[in-house]
């Protein structure tokens, strides 16, 4: 299956807390308490049904930060959702069509340059990373920083990993001339997909993408 890293929703405001929480609890990492006042009103350990709703009912998605335009609501995804039915079957109407569409958010057409990778994962929301390709760049960036991919992290830590990514990155692309591809949102056309300068545009893909989402409070579910 490979890693793909997921951007997590963020909490809404004053959700902060209880969203790591949460998480933490999902995760194995902290348990529930209840404190003896709590028992007295007769409270109850919540089931993990529970705690997942909650925690989605009290975040904002990554394609609403990312201003992703919304069939039955944007112009330009009314139009790219037509054109999706143009190539369709036609099993459906085009009202139909578009009524079971209503709603969608169309991530790919997000202006948002660093939000919607080259390198995504197949099958999954176009913002979503194909974290695998990291595992090509150990010779360029070093285990440490490929191997941190695999940890889910909250926005703090993953701004904190896309700014130590960035910061390996640019200092092997002073050594070797390259540091343009930090701009390009292509990989180099003639480059091979073992050269230094393929993997670097690969680093410097993800640390853009693990900036803006952490800038913006959204961590990732490495997901593998």
């Amino acid at each position: 299956m490979g890693l793909d890293m997921r951007p997590l929703g963020k909490p809404k405001p004053g959700f902060e807390n209880r969203f790591k929480q949460i998480m933490h609890i999902i995760q194995g990492k902290e348990k529930q308490e209840l404190s003896f006042f709590d028992k007295l009103k007769g409270k109850k350990v919540l089931s993990k049904e529970e705690l997942l709703e909650e925690w989605f009912e009290n975040q904002i998605q990554s394609y609403e930060t990312i201003k992703a335009p919304r069939v039955g609501y944007d112009q330009i995804a009314n139009d790219w959702i037509r054109e999706r039915y143009n190539e369709s079957d036609k099993e459906l109407s085009e009202e139909d069509f578009l009524k079971e569409y209503n709603g969608f958010y169309v991530i790919e057409l997000s202006k948002e340059p660093d939000a919607v990778p080259i390198y995504r994962a197949m099958g999954q929301d176009e913002n979503v990373f194909r974290g695998q390709f990291l595992s090509d760049c150990v010779d360029v960036i070093g285990e440490d920083l490929v191997n941190e991919a695999w940890d889910t992290k909250f926005a703090d830590e993953a701004l904190d990993y896309g700014n130590r990514l960035m910061e390996k990155a640019l200092k092997i692309a002073r050594e070797n001339n390259l540091e343009y591809l930090k701009n390009e949102k292509y990989p180099p056309e003639n480059a091979d997909e073992t050269s230094i300068e393929s993997k670097l545009h690969i680093a410097f893909s993800l640390a853009k993408w693990l900036i803006f989402y952490g800038k913006n409070g959204h961590g990732y579910e490495a997901d593998f």
